[in-house]
């Protein structure tokens, strides 16, 4: 159902916040609460400035004290107040309220809804930027189930008073979007980012739940995200729900393992076994507090110049079937990759790969954009606490087996490879099965498309069967011959 008022003509294109907010209020069925914790009441604000709110809000609370926020929501476990935890409390919290305070029968056409969020903006130091957690718990017609849209932010301006301003515009944005494009999810997702530009906010998880958006995968909405530009990475588990990255990786050993996974094939398995072997066994390496990824590049989405999304669902399904946790990256270069983890993690750092990956990265063509040049992306890359696992190749004109040891590195890189080769950087995987090395996604995906057999042993156990159930990659079942359907 689409929420009307009159006057809907007003607020076409991209109408103001003022605008938002008075389209909000000037509805006489949409009541409901505001609790926001950290930065004031920023978004609450904008419904009182633009008027009518009488008919809106319901109440407007800051539980901005510790032990008066424990008192109202209850303590949390952990001791932290800006968390996913304490947005769902608070929402819950509030809704229970509003349902409890006023009757159906006195109020049988309100909509009700809770907006909270609680904050952290930027320290007096001005060392940490600020982050939250940002959601709206609603319905869309009266006595309806419950939506939700939870998001986390991250501030990046380096000023309190900026980032109170950009909660209260990305706020109001929620709260519109949620009544007035929640048929449109991928479109609400970018109005979020009405009046607002990239540089001052960072959406890196969201979820949409409910009856409304029951056909919402969150997956593509994480993907969205990085490809609008409003995340440089996200992530989600290996049962398919979207994780926030920073709880993810907060000082944890972090083993990477990037590839196109188009499919997930024998030889990418054995690597990432095979390293997490060598990687557990470092020293400062906890086996308990180690995070395994696999990574996909956007580039490595794209299909014709386009994201095929259907494709990146394939792939993301096998690997949550292997018991593996995903992350989408806008990195190209490895040295991003490796930036991204430190912002979260000072603990070792490993990346798997193989030789024409190894020998890729020693070309001076991909660094070519930054001031300090190739030099300058390897002080990123091996400065920190990290090691490259390296995979052998079997060199298809003469069969030789190529590791490290004998490699051929652009000739101009060559001392800088054996530089790093020699201080430990570069470690061989000794342990490899010779007889899978020649296994390739493009083969498999071809020999798929093309309907041939035997691809089924290249990859792991179980992925040809989920590959062949689900038509995956393109796959089609052969029709039965004359003979067969005899039998």
């Amino acid at each position: 159902m689409e929420i009307t008022i009159k006057g809907d003509k007003e607020f076409d294109n991209v109408p103001s916040l003022k605008s938002k907010a008075l389209r909000i209020n000037l509805n006489e069925n949409i009541y409901g609460t505001f609790a926001e914790i950290g930065a004031g009441q920023e978004t609450c604000r904008h419904f009182f400035r633009a008027g009518g709110a009488s008919g809106t809000i319901a109440k407007a609370m800051s539980a901005y004290d510790k032990d008066f926020s424990d008192a109202i929501y209850g303590a949390e476990e952990d001791g932290r107040y800006v968390t996913e935890a304490r947005l769902r409390k608070m929402l819950s919290h509030e809704m229970n309220l509003i349902e409890s305070r006023l009757t159906r029968e006195e109020h049988p056409n309100k909509i009700f809804f809770t907006y909270a969020n609680t904050v952290a903006t930027i320290d007096f130091a001005k060392q940490y930027k600020g982050h939250g957690w940002v959601g709206i718990k609603y319905q869309i017609e009266a006595n309806a189930e419950y939506n939700e849209i939870i998001l986390h932010v991250r501030f990046k301006e380096t000023d309190a008073r900026l980032q109170q301003e950009t909660l209260g515009i990305l706020g109001t944005n929620l709260i519109y979007g949620s009544f007035y494009k929640y048929n449109e999810p991928k479109k609400l997702l970018r109005y979020l980012y009405d009046h607002l530009d990239k540089d001052q906010v960072e959406i890196d998880t969201i979820n949409f739940s409910g009856p409304v958006f029951q056909n919402v995968d969150n997956r593509l909405m994480s993907l969205q995200l990085v490809k609008n530009g409003m995340t440089d990475a996200v992530m989600f588990g290996p049962d398919g729900t979207n994780e926030l990255p920073a709880r993810v990786f907060y000082k944890k050993n972090v083993l990477a393992l990037r590839g196109s996974f188009r499919p997930v094939t024998k030889v990418n398995m054995a690597m990432y076994e095979k390293s997490y072997e060598m990687f557990i066994k470092e020293n400062k390496v906890d086996e308990k507090k180690t995070v395994v990824v696999f990574e996909i590049t956007l580039s490595n989405l794209r299909a014709e110049g386009e994201i095929d999304e259907q494709d990146f669902i394939d792939r993301a399904d096998l690997l949550c079937a292997l018991g593996q946790s995903v992350m989408i990256s806008n990195f190209q270069e490895y040295y991003k990759v490796v930036e991204y983890f430190s912002k979260y993690t000072k603990a070792r750092m490993g990346l798997v790969m193989g030789v024409s990956n190894l020998v890729d990265i020693f070309d001076e063509k991909y660094y070519r954009h930054i001031s300090g040049g190739i030099l300058e992306a390897f002080g990123k890359l091996f400065f920190k606490d990290l090691k490259v696992y390296l995979y052998p190749m079997l060199d298809p004109k003469t069969g030789e087996l190529i590791n490290s040891e004998n490699l051929k590195v652009y000739p101009r890189m060559k001392e800088l490879y054996k530089f790093f080769k020699y201080n430990g950087k570069v470690i061989d995987i000794k342990e490899y099965d010779e007889t899978i090395m020649n296994i390739f996604s493009r083969e498999i995906l071809r020999m798929i498309s093309e309907g041939e057999s035997g691809w089924e042993d290249m990859v792991p156990a179980g992925t040809a069967e989920l590959i062949k159930d689900y038509r995956l990659f393109g796959y089609t079942r052969k029709p039965l011959t004359l003979s067969r359907r005899r039998k």
